[in-house]
């Protein structure tokens, strides 16, 4: 007899020893021993009913009698399951075991004692079922992390079931047969789900910014490269293009988009849009105009907030039929609105209206708009304050661009508490760095990708700085060099239809076993999450399923998309509350056992590639719009280092053999056609013309079967070799960094699949060999004959080591790798430091700005133009000596503080700064304590410096 041991998959495949005499063969009766052999056997999991079942499992396993004699590599060889795939993985032994076999302790066998026995098996899983007559008795076998006793307790559990619907129920679907223990099945739905907590689901978004305003009107609100904002001066400005917003007519839930370049306007316009009761829109200045136009056809907004930039990214043509509000207008037409807050009441505005609609890629082709309500952003804001701990002294730097939802996360969390928000401009690493380091930031939320850009860039991290990852999969390795260098570093997951994030977790937890990538954790504040099977049942703790996500933060659905809204949004049968929902999220993932959840990938083709969620279906609809395409398929491979590209995979139509349908012509063709269409991350790196797709024996792609691009999948120009030291140094790290064989000087690096993340990397590599390059330099200049030049013409100088040591006892001209300067001079420079070679730290030339310095200084005819005096009284001398001590520690970190400039007569100064050689710089070394020259005292006090300077000058 044969018992199937459901594995949540439509057909399940494991092995079933038959075993005792076997009846087919000559001379088997005379034969000593027990003779077993194992066959594959295939159940259907389905809505056959259970009777019906057990009925076609019985006829199945009496058919496999007559192949008892085939060996194992016969039924793989007659499978479609090619070796070293094995067969089956889990095994089903059913073992009679009648009293007079269990008899041990005979007369036979008097003397001896039974001290136990243990079997074991080639496969994971072994369950072993032995009949006594009257009861039955489970024996399971399994590798680590299985648990022996679960899968024990789920075949139990699966035969109470099976009885009771035989005896009640025969015609039950046999798929519908519950494995799950009923504490396990609690744990799963309810234990791990316990998130809730209070919050204000009655607020609007932008009323908590008007609580903090109330609260502390003067604090900075808002940080835009030099410009800074009071939460006062923030609140009056959306308040007036609020209620101008209002007298144009727009009403709660009603769409507004907004396109403009980041800037204060934006934030503005943002919260004014909220405040008047609109749902934004975001549209981002940088996509293609095509794109564009296509979410405001289908947003079908009225009004249109935009700058300068965005009116010139949308064209003249898609805003004709719109109320543009110009954010960039001389005199706005609401300078004269009141600065008041609207009264969200008297606009019917509530918790439940929208606060946006972010676009997502959509398979079919189409962008899906997902409606987000207030109610749902209030939660997620709350949730994240409690695990961030974030207050009104914190400095978050926002860096996403606003088509991204993550962006409304960022304005809003800091406004929400108190603290101030930094609006980064750009996005280069360098860029990143500085404000990292001069707005001192101490929160920002990244990808992975833009994580690991700045660490590719030299950043040493920041011991302050609170760092959220979220977007895609965070690598273990990653988590760990980043977890080392900032105060601390969380974890976060959740699709756009939950409302920005779902789950976190904190990567100082202690994680089990060793993995690629870091849990997802657990669900926030009153969220629930689900792993359920294809037929919408909870999946065994530890096993796989698709993530289901219910509570406070799933979306309203898509908007003008009712058929996709109630396919991924539907009725959740867990929750217990009237209406609640759930979204089917299509990611799958495990959990492990500390209730942490880990992140397994997608159960369909979509892609999140530098936290941009992405839609392969899509791409490949916009590839069939072109003339030359007959069919196409879009799939993400990922290189060495784990970083995933897009690849094209193409049918051509019958041509007449233009070159444009060949090789690196078609790549090139195409490119721009999707470059007019789609984002930049959403355009192929490579595009390869196939013959025709490849399909599996069910007419599905083989991915497995799609070759690897060559170099002509690229869209490269007519091949011709580098030339010059600096190209063909240039030309072997792209090839290296974007995963090519060759590359020409006349290729463009984007062209070969190159963006921002890969172009910081490269000038990186650059750095180190001492040739420097702009971001802005990378972008317009992408071809490598004209970024080998631009490198050649900035050759960054190599800095030499300082050969002046403690040891010292002579300079000699050789001792001075910055400067050329004879021994008579250096001696003349040398008597002019007190303590002579012993306080000299080095000599070197001035930079042009400290000429002007010098230059200044010589003209002025009473005090110094770059002199400011400042005066301080001093309640008592311990104040005064603290004070000294704080500036001493500053003077002894800084070279710059301990450098003089010197110079030998004046007037011929004045005459070599206009024209001929320059003056010299020196500095004392940092061990030998002298006074400064004019001491910075009062009552008496002084501050050492443990290095001085000296600059001098030829006669």
């Amino acid at each position: 007899m044969v018992l199937a041991l459901s594995s949540g998959r439509e057909q399940v495949v494991f092995g079933t020893v038959l075993f005792g005499r076997m009846h087919a063969g000559a001379g088997a009766d005379r034969a000593m021993g027990l003779f077993m052999n194992t066959l594959p056997l295939r159940l259907d999991l389905d809505e056959t009913g259970v009777e019906e079942s057990v009925r076609i499992a019985h006829a199945r396993v009496a058919e496999l009698l007559s192949h008892e004699h085939a060996s194992l590599a016969l039924a793989q060889r007659c499978s479609d399951i090619a070796a070293p795939a094995p067969l089956f993985s889990a095994l089903l032994n059913y073992r009679h075991n009648t009293p007079a076999m269990a008899g041990v302790g005979t007369s036979e066998l008097s003397g001896m004692e039974w001290l136990g026995d243990e079997e074991r098996t080639n496969y994971p899983l072994t369950l072993s079922v032995d009949d006594f007559g009257q009861e039955l008795g489970l024996t399971a076998d399994a590798v680590e992390p299985i648990s022996a006793d679960r899968i024990c307790g789920y075949m139990q559990r699966a035969l109470e079931q099976l009885v009771d619907a035989l005896e009640q129920a025969p015609d039950r679907p046999v798929r519908e047969l519950d494995i799950l223990p009923a504490e396990e099945r609690s744990y799963l739905l309810e234990e791990l789900n316990r998130t809730e907590a209070d919050y204000p689901s009655d607020l609007c978004v932008h009323e908590l910014f008007e609580a903090q305003v109330r609260r502390a009107p003067d604090a900075v609100a808002l940080v835009f490269e030099e410009q800074s904002i009071s939460y006062g001066a923030l609140n009056a400005d959306a308040n007036r293009l609020a209620h101008h917003l209002i007298e144009l007519g727009v009403r709660p839930d009603q769409p507004v988009a907004i396109c403009v370049e980041r800037s204060p306007a934006m934030v503005v316009g943002l919260l004014a849009i909220l405040k008047a009761g609109g749902a934004y829109v975001p549209l981002d200045p940088a996509y293609p105009s095509e794109r564009l136009r296509q979410l405001l056809d289908d947003a079908g907004p009225r009004r249109l907030l935009c700058d300068a930039t965005g009116r010139a990214a949308l064209g003249a043509e898609a805003i004709a039929d719109l109320s543009v509000v110009d954010l960039n207008a001389a005199t706005p037409a609401w300078a004269d609105q009141s600065a008041d807050d609207p009264d969200p009441h008297a606009l019917g505005l509530t918790a439940r209206h929208l606060a946006y609609v972010i676009y997502t890629s959509g398979s079919t082709g189409t962008p899906k708009g997902v409606m987000v309500e207030h109610a749902s952003v209030l939660n997620v804001l709350r949730a994240l304050l409690d695990v961030s701990g974030l207050t009104e002294r914190d400095s978050l730097l926002a860096i996403t661009t606003i088509s991204f939802d993550i962006a409304g996360l960022e304005l809003c969390l800091p406004l929400a508490v108190g603290a101030k928000v930094v609006v980064a401009h750009g996005t280069s690493a360098i860029g990143l760095q500085r404000y990292l380091s001069h707005q001192k930031i101490t929160v920002m939320q990244a990808t992975p990708a833009a994580w690991r850009m700045l660490f590719d860039a030299g950043w040493e991290g920041a011991p302050d700085l609170s760092a959220l990852c979220g977007g895609e999969a965070l690598p273990s390795e990653l988590a760990s060099n980043l977890g080392r260098r900032v105060k601390s570093l969380r974890n976060l997951y959740g699709p756009t239809e939950t409302t920005i994030w779902a789950t976190t977790f904190p990567t100082d937890t202690r994680i089990e076993a060793p993995h690629r990538y870091v849990p997802i954790g657990r669900p926030i504040a009153n969220t629930r999450i689900y792993l359920l099977d294809g037929h919408g049942q909870p999946v065994p703790f530890g096993a796989v399923g698709e993530l289901y996500i219910g509570g406070a933060g799933v979306a309203r659905g898509y908007l003008n998309r009712p058929d996709l809204t109630a396919e991924r949004f539907l009725a959740d049968p867990f929750s217990g509350k009237a209406g609640a929902r759930m979204y089917r999220s299509g990611d799958l993932a495990r959990y492990l056992p500390d209730g942490n959840l880990e992140f397994l990938g997608r159960n369909d083709d979509q892609v999140k590639i530098r936290g941009f969620r992405i839609e392969p279906g899509e791409i490949a609809a916009r590839l069939l719009e072109h003339e030359l395409v007959g069919d196409a398929a879009v799939v993400a491979h990922a290189d060495a280092a784990g970083d995933k590209r897009l690849v094209a995979y193409v049918v051509v139509k019958m041509t007449d053999g233009s070159a444009e349908a060949d090789g690196a012509g078609l790549a090139a063709s195409l490119r721009a056609h999707l470059g007019g269409l789609l984002p930049d991350y959403m355009v192929p790196s490579a595009f390869v013309r196939l013959e025709a797709l490849p399909l599996t024996v069910n007419g599905k792609l083989d991915r497995k079967a799609l070759p690897v691009p060559d170099d002509d999948a690229y869209a490269r120009r007519a091949y011709e070799a580098p030339q010059g030291e600096i190209e063909t140094l240039l030309a072997g790290i792209w090839a290296e960094l974007l995963g090519v064989e060759r590359v020409g000087r006349h290729d463009n690096f984007f062209e070969l699949g190159g963006h921002s993340l890969l172009a910081v990397q490269m000038m990186e590599r650059l750095r180190r060999l001492s040739l420097g390059v702009e971001v802005r330099t990378v972008f317009a200049k992408p071809m490598l004959a004209d970024l080998a030049a631009n490198l050649g013409s900035h050759r960054e100088v190599a800095v030499p080591a300082n050969p002046i040591t403690e040891q010292s006892t002579a300079i000699t001209p050789q001792m001075l790798p910055l400067i050329d300067l004879t021994q008579p001079e250096i001696d003349r420079i040398v008597s002019t430091v007190p303590g002579g070679v012993g306080n000299i730290q080095d000599i070197y030339g001035l930079s042009p700005l400290q000429d002007g310095i010098l230059f200044h200084h010589l003209l002025a005819t009473q005090g110094d133009p770059y002199l400011l005096v400042s005066q301080m009284a001093f309640a008592e001398r311990s104040v005064l000596d603290r004070y000294l001590a704080a500036v001493q520690q500053v003077v002894d970190r800084h070279d710059i503080l301990r450098t003089a400039f010197v110079w030998e007569r004046a007037c011929r100064a004045r005459r070599r700064l206009s024209g001929a050689r320059r003056p010299w710089m020196c500095s004392r070394s940092s061990w030998r304590a002298v006074m400064v020259p004019a001491p910075m005292s009062s009552g008496g006090g002084s501050i050492r410096a443990s290095t001085v300077s000296i600059l001098a000058g030829r006669r």
